[in-house]
């Protein structure tokens, strides 16, 4: 499973166990976080994508 955030004015394709660096963002380095502007998942069963982006789905 994937999914397309954007955060930062920018996107990211991220999948489980990735780390990413984020310019623009508060936080402290290695700190987990949450996303909620997820603008596509996609995984075994299709792709499913938002308008602009997908209602209730957080990845983090």
């Amino acid at each position: 499973m994937y999914a397309v955030i954007k955060t930062g004015g920018k996107q990211y394709r991220v999948q489980p166990g990735d780390t990413i660096v984020v310019e623009k963002l508060d936080g402290e380095a290695g700190a987990e976080l949450q996303f909620d502007n997820v603008l596509m998942l996609g995984g075994e069963k299709g792709v499913t994508l938002g308008a602009p982006r997908i209602d209730g789905a957080i990845v983090g």
